[in-house]
C-alpha cells in the first residue's frame, strides 16, 4: 500500500505525497524540490537539520563529488537494476522513506550511507547512518561477531543458528554510496542477498551522493 501511495504521488507530481511536516513547503524558497515540496526536516546524529535544495541558482557541483572519470574496474557504470527484487530509487523517492522515517515515526526503516569514514566526512545524506561496506564483507576482514551485531541490533534480523537468519522482521533499507559508479552499496547488498536477506526490503539510491549533489540538496558533514 504505501509502495502503491508513493507511486501515485510521483504520478501527481507529489501535490499529496508527503506528511504535514514534510509538505509545510515554504513559499519563499525559490528552488523547491517539487512544485509543492520545499523542505524535509530530519534528525542527524540526534540533531534537527531540514533538507532542501540550494537557493543559490549559481551554485555547482560539490567538487568532492564533480570527478567524471575514475579508473575502470574499480569504479565501474552500475546497472540500473542491481539484482531481482532490489528496487532502484531516485532523490524523491529517497525524501519520502526519510520524512517517513523522520516526521511519521516509521521506524521499520533504515537509510544506510555504505560508504567508508573518509568519504562520508566529505559529505552524506542528512538523517542516514553509516555502516561502511567493509563492515559487512568477510573478504575485506569483517569479522562474525561484528557483522551479527549489524544484523541483529541495526537491520533487524534473529540469528537462529551460525549462518542461519530469521528475517521475517527486518527494516526495510534504504542504501547509498557515492554514485553510479560506486561500488559500496552495490557490495554491501550482494552481501546481505547472499546471507538471505529479503531482497524486496532493499532499496537502493543508485546516483547517491554525485546525483544529491548535483540537485543541491543538503548535506550533512
Amino acid at each position: 500500500m504505501k509502495k502503491a501511495k508513493l507511486i501515485s504521488n510521483l504520478l501527481l507530481a507529489a501535490t499529496i505525497g508527503f506528511s504535514s511536516v514534510a509538505c509545510a513547503a515554504n513559499d519563499k524558497l525559490a528552488v523547491k524540490i517539487t512544485p509543492e515540496l520545499g523542505e524535509v526536516p530530519v534528525k542527524h546524529h540526534g540533531k534537527k537539520m531540514v533538507i532542501r535544495r540550494d537557493q543559490d541558482q549559481k551554485a555547482v557541483v560539490d567538487k568532492n563529488f564533480s570527478k567524471t572519470s575514475r579508473k575502470c574496474p574499480p569504479f565501474c557504470i552500475q546497472p540500473s537494476t542491481l539484482a531481482p527484487g532490489v528496487e532502484t530509487i531516485g532523490e524523491v523517492e529517497m525524501l519520502d522513506y526519510l520524512d517517513r522515517l523522520h516526521n511519521e515515526g516509521d521506524d521499520s526503516i533504515l537509510v544506510v550511507d555504505s560508504r567508508t569514514p573518509g568519504w562520508v566526512e566529505k559529505g552524506t545524506i542528512p538523517g542516514s547512518v553509516n555502516i561502511p561496506w567493509t563492515k559487512l564483507n568477510p573478504a575485506k576482514g569483517a569479522d562474525p561477531l561484528t557483522m551479527s551485531d549489524i544484523m541483529t541490533n541495526q537491520f533487524g534480523a534473529k540469528q537462529i543458528e551460525s549462518g542461519i537468519w530469521d528475517f521475517s522482521n527486518v527494516k526495510t533499507l534504504v542504501m547509498f554510496c557515492n554514485g553510479m559508479w560506486c561500488g559500496q552499496s552495490p557490495a554491501n547488498i550482494k552481501q546481505l542477498l547472499k546471507m538471505g536477506y529479503p531482497a524486496h526490503k532493499i532499496k537502493w539510491y543508485r546516483d547517491g551522493m554525485q546525483g544529491w549533489s548535483m540537485l543541491g540538496l543538503t548535506t550533512a558533514r
